[in-house]
Parts: structure tokens; C-alpha cells; sequence
């Protein structure tokens, strides 16, 4: 069996809409996780023209996700930062502050479509910061970073029903111990930023964290808690995020860039990380945190 969910911006999905889309598909009674949000519907095989109806949906600003109905609340999250868990891309924040944001964001930009070797696009970057305060960072942190919207509800949501948070990124410990703290994440990875006598050093401590360091993260965190892949949920939107997010029990492109996309199934456009919730099959009357 298979379940189909439709997620929208608050307000944004029409009733009929579900209802038209439900009875082409013979699928089961609509659940309405979220008033004019997100609803869902049984279904007994993926439909033919699945992807079809998400294109003509994706004009509507509404996401079409089809996914098996087995074991969808996971016991686990394995999330990105930058760009996922908050809206920026921390290196180009500092880049900005250290005056070579422009060089940087076109890098930035081609490492993530994957255009360009991560490991090689982020030494050619961090090089740049050479001889830069510390002060760059606690600036970029208080000045310029914000949280994706859905965050601290989707955290709060899983953590009380038991599921394991990590937060893993191609950037920086100095960025994830305040975002993984901020957000109630218990556990963070990334990479280090090299400093010597309070200045950077231009350099990137060993090993680097990459693509491959993401799936091995969610394989060493799975077994340390004694579950599988498939008992996570993983959340990205760069071509180093994709190992993972075909490693996990479900993979979602949030806000994914068009190449990264096109290599998933589970594709967030238009709804925020709350999204992941109705995903899982939790209503809105279940969300913990909503102010």
C-alpha cells in the first residue's frame, strides 16, 4: 500500500482539488492533516502518471509526494544546515564579511548543483579567509543567520515522540554547535575551521566532512541506536546531501536545487520543514512548539 500527500503553504490547497485528484486515483477517504495544508489519501500502487500530476500540481504551488505507507514515522532525523535548517549559506555569509562574497557565491552555487568537486570548491573557498578575525564568525552568527521556518516544531514534534536528531553539514563546527544548541539537535558534525592567535588560517581540519561523510554519519548513528536506514528521514538540498538522502528511509530535496531534485522522489517545494511532519502522517494538532 502506498499513501499520496498533498502539501501546500497554509491556505493554499483547495479541497476539491484533493477530492479530483483522489477519485482519478481510487484512492481511499482523504485525511486532512492540516486545514487548507496537507491532506493524504490510501492508494494501492503508484499511479502511472505520477509525475505528471506533480508538474501540473507544482504550478498550484502544491507538493505531490507518493510514498509506501509501511513504516513512515521515523525514529530518526538527519539533517543539513545551510540552507535546510537555516536560510543561508554560512561560508557566503563570511565571505560577505571578509569582502569576497561575490568570488565565493558563484562556487558556492556550482559546488551545490555539483558542478564542482566539494572538497576542492571548499578549500578554494575557506583559502580565502586568510589572516580574517574570529570576529567574522560571531558577527556573520548574531547579524546574519535565521532559521529555516518548521524547524523547531519539526525537532520538537520528532524529539517527543522519541526519534534521534543529528545535524550534519559540509560547513562549519563553529555554525552547527549554535544552530544544533538553538534547535535541540542532539548531536552535530562538521567541518573545522583552522585558527591560529584568533585569526583564520585560510585551512580546513582533516578529514573533510563531504557526501560520503554524510551516509556515513547516518550509518554510524543508525547502528549506535540500533535501528536501520530505512528508520530514518533526511533532509537536504545539495548534490553533497544526496548520498544520504538515497540512503535514508526517506530522502527529501527541500528547496533543492533543480539538478538535486531531479534525483529524488521525496520533493519539498512550496511547504516549509513542517512538511516533513505531514510526511510522517502527524496532523497539525500534533505538532509540539507552534506558538
Amino acid at each position: 500500500m502506498f499513501v499520496a500527500s498533498l502539501i501546500s503553504q497554509p491556505g493554499m490547497l483547495d479541497a476539491g482539488l484533493v477530492d479530483s485528484l483522489r477519485n482519478a486515483w481510487g484512492g481511499g477517504a482523504a485525511d486532512w492533516l492540516g486545514i487548507d495544508e496537507a491532506a493524504e489519501f490510501a492508494l494501492g500502487q503508484v499511479p502511472d502518471n505520477r509525475w505528471k500530476v506533480w508538474q501540473d500540481l507544482q504550478a498550484m504551488q502544491v507538493d505531490l509526494i507518493v510514498q509506501p505507507s509501511q513504516n513512515r514515522c521515523k525514529k530518526m532525523l538527519l539533517a543539513d544546515m545551510d540552507s535546510t535548517m537555516i536560510q543561508q549559506e554560512c561560508i557566503d555569509e563570511l565571505a560577505d564579511e571578509a569582502g569576497i562574497g561575490e568570488h565565493v557565491k558563484v562556487i558556492t552555487t556550482r559546488a551545490m548543483d555539483g558542478e564542482l568537486d566539494f572538497e576542492e570548491a571548499l578549500l578554494e573557498r575557506v583559502s580565502g579567509f586568510k589572516g580574517q578575525s574570529t570576529s567574522i564568525v560571531e558577527r556573520v552568527l548574531s547579524e546574519r543567520i535565521t532559521f529555516m521556518p518548521g524547524g523547531a516544531v519539526l525537532l520538537a514534534t520528532m524529539k517527543s515522540n522519541g526519534a534521534y536528531t543529528a545535524l550534519v553539514s559540509g560547513g562549519f563546527t563553529v555554525f552547527t554547535e549554535k544552530v544544533a544548541d538553538s534547535l535541540g539537535f542532539d548531536e552535530h558534525h562538521a567541518n573545522t575551521l583552522l585558527i591560529e592567535e584568533g585569526l583564520l588560517t585560510g585551512k580546513v581540519g582533516r578529514p573533510i566532512l563531504g557526501r560520503q561523510a554524510k551516509v556515513d554519519a547516518l550509518e554510524t548513528i543508525a547502528s549506535r541506536l540500533e535501528i536501520k536506514a530505512s528508520d530514518v528521514i533526511a533532509v537536504g538540498d545539495g548534490a553533497n546531501d544526496l548520498g544520504m538522502l538515497g540512503r535514508a528511509g526517506t530522502g527529501v530535496a527541500l528547496h533543492a536545487k533543480p539538478s538535486v531534485a531531479a534525483e529524488c522522489d521525496v520533493r519539498i517545494n512550496f511547504g516549509d520543514l513542517t512538511a516533513l511532519l505531514f510526511l510522517q502522517g502527524y496532523s497539525r494538532q500534533q505538532f509540539v512548539g507552534l506558538d
